[in-house]
């Protein structure tokens, strides 16, 4: 993200989220309030990770999101088995540097796979 104070939030979540998990307080109304910031900066693809990230931990209570995967020497891809949590904080690292060419990609397969789940 670009804008200071949206990074600044960014990291409050990260250390809500390491120390209280997926269920901590406010974290719903806290990732609204960063969509908000994402709007501003007019990036689309954050924005609706972040909606659909609120939208699934509103209804699942969880973050069991399969967006990482781990090829074999065949070329196979398997999904990584994370915890909920660790995912989570995962996804919001990716954000703190969304522009990245790298980060853009792993993002844009978490809000493939959060809009497979939801719709």
């Amino acid at each position: 993200m670009k804008i200071l104070a949206a990074n600044k939030k960014l990291d409050e979540i990260i250390l809500k989220v390491e120390n209280q998990g997926i269920e901590a307080e406010g974290l719903i109304e806290d990732l609204k309030n960063l969509r908000e910031y994402a709007l501003k900066e007019q990036d689309p693809l954050v924005t609706k990770v972040l909606r659909l990230t609120h939208e699934y931990l509103t209804e699942n209570n969880s973050f069991d999101i399969e967006a990482q995967y781990e090829e074999d020497e065949e070329g196979n891809e398997y999904p990584l088995e994370i915890e909920d949590k660790e995912n989570l904080l995962y996804l919001l690292n990716l954000l703190k540097n969304a522009e990245h060419k790298i980060n853009r990609e792993e993002i844009k397969d978490y809000r493939t796979a959060l809009k497979e789940e939801l719709y």
